[in-house]
């Protein structure tokens, strides 16, 4: 492995640029995605043979991260390029509704064909404010508002729904897993029928599935691929083992998936999951099999990515909202023409770095509106740049007491919580985040150093100010803080042409 990651020469010059040939650019985004549950990141029991191929033949990001592990800011980092403190979308009500370019929107303005199918989770708009020629089956922001429970943070309230996922979890079809099978099924369609009439300039096309996003519910072929008895036990699961820290604490008190679970529920929940990524990874391969079929593999790029992870139960935790590896870290493959094959990429990445790799890959002209963005191209980084950057991922969601914000400083991973202790791990070292190094007086310079490249690119504590103010203003344009506890809140986006439920 070392000699692999060795082939990619490390180059840290400023203004770096890979000559690559623009070509088509086709972006899978998978729904709560765990990266360690994939075969090529090194899980043992998982089968997701089509990712594993991908990551063969193409650049592994082992560093990956959201921009935040919740779903409505994360893409709407994803989409223009900018951290959720410049664009705003604090949470899942506020969403992206054009507020900024888009890369969509820079590849239009230069006559390229951009096209996007599935979940966007944006404030509802026609195609072109998002910045598409076209989406197809999209899902957005439920009616229009959104997950207004979230909102409020004053005094978290606890999610009733959240406590079905474990008594739900098992095998069979969900409104999800019949979407994602139209999601599949359209893609084929457009690679098949659409793709070819638009040879003038390279395309882009997003797909938005949702697996492996709860309901824990997976399709009998794939959740029979995994024995109950054999998935492994969450780490650090039992109670007295669980890391005790006030922001995690009222996570738990709010997002109440736990509290049901007995252990035949936990190794349910596990196996779904499990089947869910291995139905995932089975259309992914449905559609990377269209792809080639249709002669457009050759001239097209592929890259997998996910909005969040999942904490799957370790420490006791569920669904996203943590900076831990298992919810703020992604998985993130590409492959393609002039892609490195066979490689492995520790450089940190965020899904902000799609907007400058979509105006890369397809060979457009970069806006000079956009220098100031945090990202760079995925192809440069694969190449050996390292960009000169702190990345961030921050919370200001559901769950949340305060303001969570994330970076990477070398194997460091620092976490800062307004009001709060912060975390600090060394990554090397510790890589499932078992020790906490931040009351340690041996990490002192490297806890002020690190809080010191925070503060760099943000003010923690004003962001902080200015995301509970503008979330005020949402709770004040939708009836207030009661009107909103009175009316609930729902598990989970319904797919289009299906109602929320609400708790």
């Amino acid at each position: 492995m070392d000699a692999i990651k060795a082939q990619v020469t490390r180059q840290k010059a400023k203004g770096f640029r890979n000559n690559v040939k623009p070509a088509n650019l086709l972006f899978i985004l998978s729904d709560e995605h765990n990266k360690r549950v994939t075969g090529c990141y090194g899980h043992p029991m998982i089968k997701t043979p089509n990712l594993d191929a991908l990551a063969g033949r193409g650049t592994r990001f082992t560093s990956a991260y959201t921009n935040c592990p919740i779903c409505v800011p994360a893409r709407a980092s994803f989409a223009t390029g900018r951290y959720v403190h410049e664009v705003r979308c604090w949470d899942n009500a506020i969403a992206f509704n054009g507020q900024a370019p888009t890369w969509g929107h820079r590849l239009m303005e230069q006559g390229h064909h951009v096209a996007a199918i599935g979940k966007l989770h944006y404030k509802e708009s026609a195609p072109e404010v998002n910045g598409f020629d076209e989406e197809i089956l999209p899902l957005h922001i439920v009616n229009g508002v959104g997950d207004l429970m979230g909102l409020i943070r004053d005094e978290l309230p606890r999610r009733p729904g959240s406590a079905r996922l474990g008594p739900g979890a098992g095998r069979g079809e969900s409104e999800y897993t019949h979407y994602d099978r139209s999601i599949a099924d359209e893609t084929v369609k457009w690679l098949t029928h659409q793709a070819p009439k638009h040879k003038d300039k390279p395309w882009a096309l997003y797909v938005g599935f949702m697996s492996p996003h709860f309901p824990l519910i997976a399709p009998p072929r794939f959740y029979d691929l995994y024995a109950e008895d054999r998935v492994p036990w969450p780490d650090l699961y039992d109670h007295d083992r669980r890391p005790r820290h006030p922001f995690l604490d009222a996570m738990r008190k709010c997002l109440c998936f736990d509290e049901p679970f007995d252990a035949p529920m936990v190794r349910r929940a596990i196996a779904a999951y499990f089947g869910l990524v291995s139905f995932l990874d089975d259309n992914i391969g449905k559609i990377l099999g269209a792809l080639a079929e249709s002669g457009l593999a050759d001239n097209t790029r592929v890259i997998y990515s996910s909005d969040h992870g999942d904490n799957l139960g370790t420490r006791g935790l569920w669904g996203k909202s943590t900076m831990y590896e298992e919810s703020a870290g992604i998985p993130m493959i590409m492959a393609g023409p002039g892609v490195p094959a066979g490689t492995v990429c520790d450089t940190p990445v965020t899904l902000a770095d799609g907007f400058p790799t979509f105006i890369h890959a397809l060979g457009a002209k970069t806006d000079p509106r956009d220098q100031g963005l945090p990202g760079a191209s995925l192809l440069d980084i694969a190449h050996g740049h390292v960009p000169e950057r702190t990345i961030l991922s921050e919370y200001h969601a559901a769950g949340a007491a305060t303001a969570s914000y994330m970076i990477r400083h070398g194997r460091f991973k620092y976490i800062h919580y307004v009001g709060m202790p912060p975390m600090l791990f060394d990554l090397e070292a510790d890589s499932h985040e078992r020790n906490d190094l931040a009351c340690e007086s041996a990490y002192r310079i490297v806890l002020t150093e690190c809080e010191s490249r925070l503060r760099a690119i943000v003010d923690p504590e004003a962001v902080d100010k200015l995301a509970r103010a503008d979330q005020q203003l949402y709770i004040e344009k939708n009836g207030g803080k009661e009107a909103i506890l009175k009316r609930g809140h729902f598990r989970y986006s319904p797919p289009p042409g299906a109602k929320a439920t609400y708790f």
